[in-house]
């Protein structure tokens, strides 16, 4: 039964780790963090660095790296190909990054591809001043976007760099803003300094510096070489970088891939629940995490304690829709489109207009159930690994959770529905999944999945983040770490 997890974000949100820094807030209070001095770099030299990608002892992919200094400022450009197993498909991912830096290797301007077989995202964009001004394309579709900042931002890419010159004693912690071009978002990011210790390289033990990393909740760890250079990295679900020569680097990875990473994420609970399409009330314990980062509270759902209350809703007596224009301001912002959620697009509106017809306007309830059933009936359960996005999903007529709750998302809203993306877990086959589904303004919020055909969703969709794209990235920290004791289900 595929399609039923959270492939699409999460699963390259996973992979994108490799090269993200991963910060606990939490942690940045238990010692103060050292800003990165104010000066130019003068010693960044250029490099270019090859790295195998493995996913525990299997070789998956490979990272291509080069900084070229210029007469102001350096030029970065990366290459990411993968080779990833999700739910028993093989799929190849592509992601590439060009970047002007200025002298203190800052972001000036950037272009980014990420390529998954007929889906292409990219993304380029310019520092002017408090913002990123940036212009996506997805589908042959453009869209303008103005990221604020607050201050100089880096890319991930670059950080290793940006700390050569400083003073690396053990235990000395810096902060960076870093810029996610997955994301289209800034987030503070930590590096703390562990310490010298050898490694090995081939035959060879080389002495290196250890150094934490984080961002978003996720810690990884790199060795970084005397001359600056990385060594190695590792982070989620057994993944790690190992610096290569560019012949194995390029040399073929085979018919096999990873290790699925659907079943690699999901999470086993302490007993089975047999009916789960037919409980109106479950109640489980998350551990593992910190849960104040998580929205677990409001709707359907209650949490204390540790423990979290999930309440199937009642669809009879929801209130009559007000007309648009004088809906709250929180639903209003959810009428309006995004980058990954084209709602004003024509094709999109006039796909809604042909589903819902010309006669009386039919209650929201029953709008819903209409373009939920298109989807159903029109759009191939596949997984995918790309950044998801409705119009996309509309022309490749394919997709797993997160394209079915984009193109809902943005059906609704052309409909007048204000919709929402939920993300978090599910309970398929003995196990927890990570999985995406809607929350639709039908008088009041109910959730829908259209992957699954249900409105109201059952009670084992676990919400832990709604609203954003980089809310749900934000569950990457979550993945490996999260524990579910079933306590009872009615």
């Amino acid at each position: 039964m595929k399609g039923f997890w959270m492939i699409g974000l999460m699963a390259a949100a996973a992979f994108m780790t490799l090269f993200l820094i991963r910060t606990d807030a939490l942690q940045r209070f238990f010692s103060a963090s050292k800003s990165l001095t104010d000066r130019m770099v003068q010693s960044a030299a250029a490099r270019d660095s090859w790295m195998s990608i493995f996913q525990n002892q299997r070789r998956i992919g490979f990272a291509h790296r080069r900084l070229l200094p210029k007469a102001v400022g350096y030029e970065l450009e990366e290459k990411v190909v993968m080779r990833i197993n999700t739910m028993g498909m093989i799929q190849n991912i592509g992601l590439r990054t060009r970047a002007d830096l200025l002298p203190d290797l800052s972001l000036d301007r950037f272009e980014f591809e990420l390529r998954s077989g007929g889906f292409q995202f990219s993304a380029q964009g310019a520092a002017t001043g408090e913002a990123l001004r940036i212009l996506t394309e997805t589908a042959g579709h453009r869209r303008s976007i103005d990221v604020p900042i607050r201050k100089k931002v880096y890319l991930a890419a670059t950080l290793i760099d940006r700390l050569q010159g400083e003073s690396l004693a053990p235990g000395d912690r810096y902060t960076f803003e870093v810029f996610d071009p997955a994301v289209m978002a800034p987030t503070e990011a930590t590096a703390e300094i562990i310490g010298r210790e050898p490694i090995q390289v081939g035959s060879e033990s080389v002495p290196a510096i250890r150094i934490s990393m984080s961002l978003r909740g996720m810690t990884q760890t790199a060795w970084i070489g005397e001359s600056g250079e990385l060594l190695r990295e590792r982070g989620l679900l057994g993944m790690r970088l190992e610096k290569t020569t560019p012949a194995e680097a390029l040399s073929d990875l085979g018919a096999e891939a990873s290790e699925d990473l659907a079943a690699a994420a999901a999470v086993t609970p302490n007993r089975s629940i047999l009916d789960p399409q037919g409980l109106d009330v479950l109640r489980v314990r998350i551990a593992g995490v910190q849960t104040d980062r998580l929205q677990l509270k409001g709707g359907r759902q209650s949490f204390s304690d540790g423990v979290l209350t999930v309440r199937r809703e009642d669809l009879g007596g929801l209130p009559s829709m007000p007309p648009p224009e004088t809906l709250p301001p929180l639903e209003q912002v959810f009428l309006k489109p995004e980058p990954l959620i084209q709602s004003d697009h024509e094709r999109i509106r006039s796909l809604v207009r042909s589903i819902l017809g010309d006669g009386p306007p039919a209650t929201p309830l029953v709008q819903a159930k209409l373009l939920m059933d298109w989807i159903r009936r029109n759009i191939e359960p596949r997984p995918v690994l790309s950044m998801p996005d409705a119009l996309s999903t509309l022309g490749n007529r394919m997709g797993d959770c997160n394209e079915h709750a984009m193109l809902f998302a943005a059906m609704a809203r052309a409909a007048g529905i204000p919709a929402r993306v939920e993300a978090g877990l599910v309970y398929m086959q003995g196990r927890f999944y990570y999985h995406a589904w809607n929350l639709l303004f039908l008088g009041r919020w109910v959730t829908a999945d259209a992957l699954f055909g249900q409105l109201p969703a059952d009670a084992t969709h676990l919400r832990l983040a709604t609203g954003s794209t980089h809310q749900q990235v934000d569950l990457v920290g979550v993945i490996g770490a999260i524990t579910i004791e079933i306590l009872d289900g009615t």
